[in-house]
């Protein structure tokens, strides 16, 4: 292929679609198959489930898996950064109101905040701030808004980003290793989605007007807070409540019945993939491991059964099979997160690690001249030559 070879033809019918499989640029971070799923710079994501989070982290910004030596140097220089947190840095959360409105709000203010405080100007020092920060920025989100800051413990940055966490918000013993074992598993699974999903794009938008990272990883969480996008695990898991049953029949009628009356089968379907997504076999697999018996993890395993053929009746529907939202709601309920309205922050943690990747990436694309502002084009419609009398 030669740079004049033609990638992509528009037409009339692909104006107003949202750039829908429209190619705009490239991406070095991760890929998303049809068929086989999300991979990072390469590997299957499903090959890097069980390793530690920092190690992933380090793929995606490095493009290589860290030696043990690279390994233990990162994850020191994340604890250093961790610990190095400005003095008052997240104060503004403690003027908001507990549980005023959504934690995504509460999100992407703690990352202004972090911006506000210490901006170097380096983006790559930034990123490596923002991603050590960011378990003390969770903690205090949940804390702060559920009204109990009281129960924020002092910091552990030598525990690891999870860890740290969870042990923050004063979690123990087998909960808190039930607790690691699912967060660990959700972060690397979220942790990137190719270039082209809202937050991401969102993300890189803001930051190729040299915006900060900071300013544009806020934008990228507001992007996400939607529910079209990172709310769709907070909704898939109140649907399975909804359902209440892991009976096939009940499961059957009443899929059939919001089908009929046109209303959202949560759980399916997928804007790339035409099959089902790894990252739901993969957490429906640790779900049989941590929660086999957790009621809406039971019904979670049948939803996998009854929808797809049901689905597959309608020929619009191109992919009716589970996507990672299905399973991902009824893990984390199931350690001890109650209150769905949190789940897509922990979305939003684990993509900041991606999403600044691939900042990066672009800020050292073109020999380092960085991708230039985002400037898509608009067709003028509807807008006659008129003048005033």
């Amino acid at each position: 292929m030669t740079e004049d070879d033609s990638l992509f033809t528009i037409s009339e019918n692909h104006l107003d679609t949202g750039l829908r499989g429209i190619p705009v640029g490239t991406c070095l971070t991760s890929h998303v198959d049809p068929i086989e799923g999300v991979h990072y710079v390469g590997y299957p994501v499903g090959d890097l489930a069980d390793l530690e989070e920092e190690d992933v982290i380090y793929l995606l910004m490095h493009k290589t898996l860290p030696s043990a030596k690279e390994s233990a140097e990162f994850r020191t220089e994340l604890a250093h950064r961790g610990e190095e947190i400005p003095t008052g840095a997240l104060r503004v959360l403690e003027t908001l109101t507990a549980g005023s409105g959504h934690p995504m709000d509460w999100l992407a203010i703690g990352i202004m905040a972090l911006g506000a405080a210490e901006t170097t100007g380096d983006a790559k020092v930034d990123s490596m701030n923002l991603i050590a920060r960011m378990p003390e920025l969770m903690a205090r989100i949940f804390l702060l808004r559920g009204g109990n800051p009281e129960n924020l413990r002092p910091r552990e940055t030598k525990l690891g980003l999870v860890e740290n966490f969870v042990h923050m918000l004063g979690i123990n013993g087998d909960g808190a290793e039930r607790m690691n074992r699912v967060l660990r598993f959700f972060f690397i699974l979220h942790m990137d989605h190719g270039g082209g999903n809202l937050s991401t794009f969102s993300g890189k938008a803001v930051a190729s007007g040299k915006a900060s990272v900071y300013a544009s990883l806020a934008s990228a969480m507001n992007a996400l807070s939607g529910p079209l996008h990172g709310r769709a695990n907070q909704a898939c898991l109140e649907f399975v409540q909804r359902i209440g049953t892991s009976d096939h029949d009940e499961i059957e009628a009443f899929v059939r019945s919001e089908l009929a009356a046109r209303r959202p089968i949560y759980g399916f379907g997928h804007g790339v993939l035409r099959a089902e997504d790894p990252r739901a076999r993969l957490l429906i697999e640790l779900g049989s491991e941590i929660c086999p018996d957790d009621e809406n993890f039971q019904t979670v395993t049948a939803l996998r059964e009854v929808v797809p053929p049901i689905l597959q009746e309608i020929p619009k529907i191109s992919n009716p099979y589970p996507n990672v939202d299905l399973a991902s709601g009824s893990l984390l309920h199931s350690v001890g997160f109650r209150k769905p309205d949190y789940y897509t922050t922990f979305f939003g943690w684990a993509r900041v690690a991606g999403i600044c990747a691939q900042i990066l990436d672009e800020r050292n694309a073109r020999d380092g001249r960085g991708v230039p502002i985002y400037r898509p084009k608009y067709i003028a419609r509807d807008q006659p030559r008129r003048r005033l009398e």
